[in-house]
Parts: C-alpha cells; sequence; structure tokens
C-alpha cells in the first residue's frame, strides 16, 4: 500500500472537483498516493468563512463555466451544463459517506460526479441518486440517506475539513499541506517531489503580517 495519503475534500457542486478527480484516477497512481474520499458541504465551508461561492456571482458563474470548458476539453473528458445551478448536492454528499467498500465509494463519486457534469442529470433528487446508489451495489440509499446518522457524518466530515484549515473545494492535503483547486496539481507536484519553494518557517513569516486596512 502507497505510504502517502492524499486527502480529497470536494462537494459535487463544484466543477473543478469534477475535474480534480479525474485527474487524481492517474496522478494518485503515479505519485503512490492513496485517496481518501472526503466530501463535504461546500456551503458550509462559506458560510463559516463568510464569503461568497463563484455561482453567486454572476460574471464569476459565467466565467467558471467557460474555464471549465477549456479545462475539460484539455482533459478530454465530456463538460455538460447541469440541471440546475447551484443545485441541492445533499443526497449526493450524504450517499457518499454511506458505509460502502472503497473501491465501491469510488465508483460511486465517479458515476455521481459524470452525472452531474457530463450527463446534465439531477443528482439533487434522492431519488436519482438513490437509483445511482443501488447501480453500484449500495442498497436503500433512499431510507439511509435520510437518516439521521447520514446526515450527522456529513455536519461532522464539514467540520472536520475546517479543522483542517479547508476553505473550498477541491482540497487536497498530503502530509498535512494543503493545496487548493484543480490548478494546484503542479505544485502538489512539487511538493511530493521535495521541491516545493515554500520552505520551513514561511507560514510563520506571513502569519507576522498584520493588515493596515480592512474594508
Amino acid at each position: 500500500m502507497p505510504a502517502r495519503v492524499l486527502s480529497f475534500y470536494f462537494d459535487y457542486i463544484s466543477p473543478y472537483a469534477y475535474l480534480a478527480w479525474h485527474r487524481l484516477r492517474t496522478f494518485a497512481p503515479e505519485h503512490e498516493l492513496r485517496v481518501e474520499i472526503k466530501p463535504v458541504l461546500f456551503a458550509g465551508l462559506l458560510n463559516e468563512y463568510g464569503h461568497k461561492g463563484p455561482a453567486e456571482i454572476e460574471p464569476k458563474r459565467l466565467y467558471m463555466f467557460k474555464d471549465c470548458t477549456r479545462l475539460a476539453a484539455s482533459l478530454g473528458l465530456p463538460f455538460e451544463p447541469p440541471a440546475s445551478h447551484p443545485f441541492n448536492p445533499l443526497p449526493s454528499l450524504r450517499a457518499s459517506l454511506l458505509d460502502m467498500p472503497d473501491d465501491t465509494r469510488a465508483e460511486l463519486v465517479t458515476r455521481l460526479f459524470a452525472a452531474t457534469w457530463a450527463e446534465g442529470a439531477d443528482i439533487g433528487s434522492p431519488d436519482f441518486v438513490a437509483q445511482v446508489c443501488a447501480d453500484v451495489g449500495v442498497p436503500d440509499a433512499m431510507a439511509r440517506i435520510a437518516a439521521a446518522p447520514a446526515k450527522t457524518r456529513l455536519r461532522e466530515a464539514t467540520a472536520e475539513a475546517i479543522e483542517q484549515g479547508v476553505f473550498g473545494v477541491p482540497a487536497l492535503i498530503v502530509d498535512g499541506e494543503l493545496f487548493w483547486g484543480n490548478d494546484s496539481f503542479p505544485h502538489l507536484e512539487h511538493y511530493l517531489d521535495g521541491e516545493d519553494p515554500v520552505v520551513p518557517g514561511d507560514a510563520q513569516r506571513w502569519a507576522l503580517v498584520k493588515p493596515s486596512a480592512v474594508r
């Protein structure tokens, strides 16, 4: 088993998380990483830090979709408008945290991402999510994602992400070092190769910089 673990924090609502998930499928084995799947509620992160998501800022929302179309084309991935956006990701996130084998969970994540960003399906629908779960061998998902344990797991997963310093998705953490966004893969690769330009003590130096203006 690979010695290093990469924790992948994501919400299906993010098209960048869709792209990052597919990049990890080759990146992780190439760098001998074991991926831990960490679904979180992006809205919970936004509430914690008091900022808006890109889809809540109209020019940024339109740019995001064009940017992801270009990125998906460069990766050879299908990319289509979702059924709605923003949408309710709770059924899919809770389903992804149900008890199941690791390989089944990875397949479920792949299918739910594809349903959202390649097929225009509505993963805000518990009926649809339950059917995808059944297709990959996760039974009784409809009842299980509506039950208290699944809701608690998602709240706890989001709280854990915040404790780890996660402020957006996708976020990738290796050895306690956080890399945010689909465009952070080159920086992560430098870090894994021991070539990170950020050296010990840099974070402390930046933490000492105090604001001289606020809005």
